[in-house]
């Protein structure tokens, strides 16, 4: 579904990927883990169109996106919910959900759209006229995601959806990537902190160190290996 070929990404003379190469199939979910400054965040904005390759290759779904910009790739059904989740945090909840749909033009889709949405979120349904600013950080990661899911995706890639927020809710935010991905079929990219919840929802795997994939495998697999164990799992 997705395919990044030799991906090299630079910002000015500092180099963040260096010919990273993967390919993810349609209804997974695939985790990116690794330190900070392993480029997981510039991957996901490059894949985006929020930076431009220095070269390689982003095809999704066989077309060449790499020089798309990022509304394109939005409509093609590739939608990406940021790090820090970037909210209209003055905005109400109802408002940032009609953002995210500003691409369709069908009212019913829509409108089947935010049923959706509010089946997997309930509680967006009751802060509906609440700014989004004075959500709870679990709220308003709930939001981020729900925003996306306004516009319809095909592919779903989440920026540590885990930071900062309250331990009781990660688990409620992570029930609900799996579910938006067994029971609705959207395939997701997930990049993660938390690397033992990440490789315990996902199916494969890619290590990120300085800009390279250090090491990829099954998810199950890289979760009882003593080298990562030892490095991202506190083992």
């Amino acid at each position: 579904m997705l395919e990044v070929s030799d991906l090299h990404v630079s910002y000015g003379a500092i180099s963040a990927l260096n010919g990273i190469s993967f390919a993810i199939k349609p209804g997974s979910i695939v985790t990116l883990i690794g330190g900070n400054g392993a480029g997981k965040t510039t991957t996901l904005r490059t894949i985006s169109g929020l930076l431009r390759p220095q070269s390689g290759l982003i095809t999704f779904l066989g077309e060449d996106i790499s020089t798309l910009p990022a509304h394109e790739i939005v409509a093609r059904g590739l939608c990406h919910v940021p790090e820090g989740r970037m909210i209209f945090s003055n905005l109400t909840v109802n408002e940032n959900l009609a953002m995210g749909a500003f691409l369709e033009q069908d009212p019913a889709v829509k409108a089947r759209n935010r049923d959706y949405v509010f089946s997997i979120f309930p509680r967006l349904n009751e802060r509906l006229h609440q700014t989004a600013g004075t959500l709870s950080g679990g709220e308003q990661q709930m939001l981020a995601i729900g925003r996306a899911l306004m516009g319809s995706p095909k592919f779903l890639m989440l920026d540590e959806p885990s930071l900062g927020i309250a331990p009781r809710l990660i688990s409620t935010i992570f029930e609900k990537i799996v579910e938006i991905n067994r029971h609705h079929g959207i395939t997701i990219l997930l990049v993660e902190q938390n690397a033992n919840l990440a490789l315990e929802i996902s199916t494969y795997a890619y290590v990120l160190e300085t800009g390279r994939i250090a090491m990829e495998g099954e998810s199950g697999r890289l979760r009882a290996d003593p080298q990562l164990k030892a490095a991202y799992l506190g083992g």
